[in-house]
């Protein structure tokens, strides 16, 4: 048995979101449907997106407005972008962090790797952190 996984994010702003996204980690849009390319969809929630498919730094991504009110987001769940530079997790993690809060700032960790987490302005949280290699004994 063989499965991707696409993380899917519910959210009371899905566009904005995926655009932040973009701008921060790179990528883009790939389609967005909304509750009105529904038959019979109701008038309030005819601009609201039912399911919006992209790329950001490589990763698929499945975003959808909430359609039944605020969202309350769990401590259970991290999304975690392994980059394979440096670089690439500094920049990411700056960009991801504007407007939201830093939990553990980006720093060198015990293991030798960059690590850091942090919850975006939409309150998803993340892991960042760089390919590392042990040095072999």
């Amino acid at each position: 048995m063989m499965a991707r996984l696409v993380p899917y994010i519910f959210s009371e702003d899905a566009k904005s979101q995926a655009e932040f996204y973009v701008k921060a980690l790179g990528g883009e849009i790939r389609s967005v449907q909304t509750f009105g390319d529904l038959p019979g969809s109701a008038e309030e929630l005819k601009n609201k997106v039912i399911h919006l498919d992209m790329e950001a730094a490589g990763v698929p991504l499945f975003l959808s407005d909430s359609p039944s009110g605020p969202i309350h987001r769990g401590n259970g769940t991290d999304l975690s972008l392994i980059f394979g530079t440096e670089d690439e997790a500094r920049e990411a993690f700056a960009k991801l962090s504007e407007g939201g809060v830093v939990k553990d700032p980006l720093q060198v960790q015990f293991w030798g790797a960059l690590f850091g987490r942090l919850e975006d302005k939409f309150g998803v949280s993340w892991q960042v952190s760089n390919e590392f290699a042990p040095i072999q004994s």
